[in-house]
């Protein structure tokens, strides 16, 4: 399958980012596994891209079985599990299997749509969009760099985190943002040359509890 999060972006004055959202069809039709339909091949190198992401490997990599239960810390990288990341490449295959070997189910078509890893195979994490969509993806296609997914029809960005603050501009659901920083109950939110305060309840794409800097 190909999940697609393909965004038609306008800034319209002060005021309104704008995106949509699509699912395209399925990449895994086929019996044996093989390339996605005409109009969205997965091309093998989309499995890998350039420098490392996401913390690299470590030390010997625990069984898909064990990974897959996510514990606490990954048994790679020892970074906390889950986690959220973003997806450095344009294009990344989503394989069945932590191996070029697994078939394709998805292919990720959004750059820096953010993504949850929930579990750690040597240079493969399995990861999770939004709607519980994923699989197994090399980790040299994610990033480090924080970003959110607004899903609420329309997210204000305040110039300060307060409730009476200034509007800056209004986020439409399906944006993505890169996130900046975060209080208990706001984070500060950058798109599409905007940015500014957003209550926590408006996006996906952060820890219940978590405070990035």
């Amino acid at each position: 399958m190909t999940r697609s999060t393909s965004p038609t972006a306008a800034l319209i004055a002060t005021a309104t980012i704008c995106a949509m959202l699509s699912v395209l069809p399925a990449a895994a039709q086929q019996a044996a596994g093989g390339a996605a339909p005409a109009g969205t091949p997965p091309p093998e190198d989309t499995d890998r891209t350039g420098d490392a992401a996401d913390g690299g490997t470590a030390a010997a990599p625990a069984p898909p079985e064990r990974a897959s239960r996510a514990p606490r810390l990954g048994p790679v990288t020892n970074l906390p599990m889950p986690r959220f990341v973003s997806l450095k490449a344009r294009e990344g295959n989503v394989r069945r299997g932590p191996s070029l070997s697994h078939r394709i189910d998805w292919v990720f078509t959004r750059k820096d749509m953010p993504l949850q890893i929930t579990a750690e195979y040597g240079h493969w994490r399995r990861v999770q969009d939004r709607d519980g969509v994923g699989g197994w993806v090399h980790y040299s296609l994610l990033s480090g760099v924080r970003t959110v997914l607004i899903e609420a029809d329309q997210a204000p960005m305040l110039d300060r985190p307060e409730p009476d603050a200034a509007i800056t501009a209004i986020a439409e659901r399906g944006v993505v943002a890169r996130l900046e920083e975060c209080l208990p109950d706001w984070c500060r939110l950058e798109a599409g040359g905007y940015d500014g305060w957003v209550r926590r309840d408006a996006f996906w794409g952060i820890g219940a509890n978590e405070l990035p800097e």
